[in-house]
């Protein structure tokens, strides 16, 4: 049943992650002299000739590269919906979710910040009209958050968000975190309402290790930057265990020194995945996205005719953006080559 529904769909992604950059193109990127050499790079790869087609040396600066590097994502997703099924729409109306918050996190941000918006989102207006209810033109011209959250009503996001805002005093963190564990909670309950029992399995491995992964993130952040009690620590999580479960959790917490926790990881799921790297006590965030990588490149080699090629082909799509905007970061601040390779090392 799988290879019937999914060898359309599998084949199309098959062709589009051809076109996604190999390790040694970024290899001779993190060489390059400047941004716009950089910027020329990019014009010469299929994926982003057409969109970087116009880009000109008044346009280099991040806002608009970022925008454009936004806009290859946007339209990878939209070609794989117009080639989808109503199976498989219905997993990427789901999965759409992560971009639409994403923009809310990136316009909150200017909104807290009362920063103007450098990126010209009409360029996104269309795309969201198409799968969302958000107007981005009048959120991004919103002048407080009392207008912006306004702007929401008849959302999800309105009855999130409001509360947060009539309490007053809350910060940037509040709104992120209520939005970042609404989305993992609405996926996690919703896949198992528009998903086979086979592909919640697989879908369950690649959500459920990341909310996993992201939980023992934010402990070891809370813990080691902002000495946070385990109360509040508590908080923070993402109420969704997989492979990782409440005594791992509560063994993570209490732990005393950074030592005592990569020897709790080390017990867990996670760390038997990488015991030679906790030897070495590691960015926590560097093997967050190597386990990650590692378990997204597994799930859609074992499952080829299912959702986790969909699911895949996304993340790795939106880890090549970021990969590329580290990339021409290091080259504008004058890194070497090395120094750029390690940054995207931890990506």
């Amino acid at each position: 049943m799988g290879l019937l529904t999914y060898s359309g769909i599998a084949t199309k992604v098959r062709a589009m992650k051809s076109r996604l950059l190999t390790d040694k193109q970024f290899l001779e990127m993190t060489s390059l002299k400047d941004v716009h050499s950089a910027a020329d790079y990019l014009k010469q790869q299929t994926a982003y000739a057409e969109i970087f087609s116009a880009l000109d040396d008044s346009m280099l600066h991040r806002g608009h590269i970022e925008q454009l590097l936004t806009q290859s994502e946007y339209q990878d997703f939209a070609k794989l919906y117009r080639f989808s099924n109503l199976k498989q729409r219905r997993f990427l109306n789901l999965y759409f979710m992560h971009y639409e918050i994403t923009m809310l996190k990136r316009l909150l941000r200017h909104v807290i910040s009362h920063q103007k918006i450098m990126l010209d989102l009409s360029a996104f207006q269309d795309f969201f009209e198409k799968h969302s209810c958000l107007d981005l033109e009048s959120l991004s011209r919103a002048e407080s958050l009392q207008d912006f959250v306004a702007l929401l009503r008849g959302s999800h996001y309105y009855h999130l968000l409001n509360p947060i805002t009539l309490r007053g005093g809350a910060k940037l963190f509040d709104y992120e975190l209520q939005l970042d564990l609404y989305y993992f909670n609405s996926v996690w309950k919703a896949k198992s309402n528009i998903l086979s029992k086979e592909e919640q399995q697989v879908l369950s491995e690649c959500f459920g290790c990341r909310v996993d992964l992201l939980n023992i993130q934010w402990i070891y952040r809370a813990k080691q930057y902002y000495s946070m009690s385990p109360p509040e620590i508590y908080a923070l999580l993402i109420p969704i265990h997989y492979r990782l479960n409440a005594t791992q959790i509560h063994q993570l917490i209490k732990a005393e020194t950074t030592g005592d926790f990569f020897y709790a990881l080390g017990k867990t799921f996670y760390g038997r995945m990488e015991p030679t790297e906790l030897n070495r006590k590691p960015d926590v965030e560097t093997l967050y996205h190597q386990i990650l990588n590692r378990i997204y490149n597994g799930a859609s080699r074992k499952h080829p005719y299912s959702a986790a090629v969909l699911d895949s082909y996304l993340y790795f799509k939106e880890l090549e953006t970021r990969k590329i905007i580290t990339i021409l970061e290091g080259i504008r601040y004058g890194l070497s080559s090395g120094e750029i390779q390690a940054l995207t090392a931890k990506q």
